[in-house]
């Protein structure tokens, strides 16, 4: 696949120097292995690797929405993949679904969930933070999957404020999750999935007891940890450093809990 004007290249050194960059003419990067003629790139094929004006060898590669998102512009912690991967395969995300993410932050999050529901599904998210939201978008913009999100700045927790309801999965990433669990209740769908993110087991704790109090069910909450292994020929063994405590997962599913008893009732 070629590279044009326009894409975004992972120039990749090593593990722990790579940059992610938009192709334009006439651009160039100076980096402390030497200028990279961005502009050179224009026609040439993913995979492939150049040199830097110090003869530093430079690979070229695809993004994914891994780069992507461990690239993006950031003024608040994004959610790491580690964390991602579960939050998809325990919320059942998938193409079409129909998703509501309270707190926007920097996008991480929601430019991962963008990627999954296109491109029958949506995402709506909100924030009150005008700042945020901008840095959001423009990382949205970034990874293509901009179609998929209509952001709003609102707090949706006020009566005032109404949200479109039968989602199939509300998202919560704010700093007191648990203030936001009536107003996901409200726009889930029967059985939706909620998720709250919780850096601090206080967060968590006082979110699973507003989730009882507001008929959920099937309350889960997580700690993701993940460790690399240096695997070298007669050499292989574990990281000594690696990515520990990032955030809580807390997931319920909503419930009805006088429905059965009131169609009993009408029948």
């Amino acid at each position: 696949m070629k590279i044009f004007v326009g894409n975004y290249v992972l120039l990749y050194h090593t593990m722990n120097k790579k940059w992610l960059v938009k192709v334009e003419e006439e651009k160039k990067m100076h980096t402390h292995l030497g200028i990279i003629d961005i502009s050179s790139l224009i026609g040439l094929e993913y995979g492939i690797s150049i040199n830097t004006s110090l003869n530093k060898k430079i690979y070229l590669i695809e993004p994914t929405i891994h780069d992507y998102i461990m690239k993006s512009e950031r003024n608040t912690q994004i959610i790491y993949p580690k964390d991602l991967g579960y939050i998809a395969i325990r919320s059942g995300i998938q193409n079409g679904s129909k998703v509501l993410e309270i707190g926007t932050g920097s996008g991480a999050l929601t430019t991962f969930l963008a990627s999954i529901v296109k491109p029958n599904g949506h995402i709506f998210t909100y924030d009150i933070n005008k700042e945020f939201m901008k840095v959001a978008k423009k990382n949205l913009v970034k990874a293509q999957v901009d179609e998929f999100v209509t952001m709003t700045e609102q707090d949706i927790r006020q009566n005032e404020y109404t949200v479109p309801h039968e989602f199939d999965v509300a998202i919560v990433d704010l700093g007191d999750p648990w203030t936001a669990v009536e107003a996901a209740y409200n726009a889930l769908k029967g059985s939706g999935v909620f998720l709250a993110i919780c850096p601090t087991m206080n967060q968590a704790e006082k979110t699973s007891i507003s989730l009882k109090n507001n008929h959920f069910t099937d309350i889960e909450c997580v700690e993701i940890l993940i460790r690399n292994i240096e695997a070298r020929e007669g050499m292989t063994r574990p990281s000594m450093r690696m990515i520990g405590h990032t955030t809580y997962l807390i997931f319920a599913r909503k419930i009805f809990p006088f429905r059965q008893e009131y169609d009993n009732e009408m029948n």
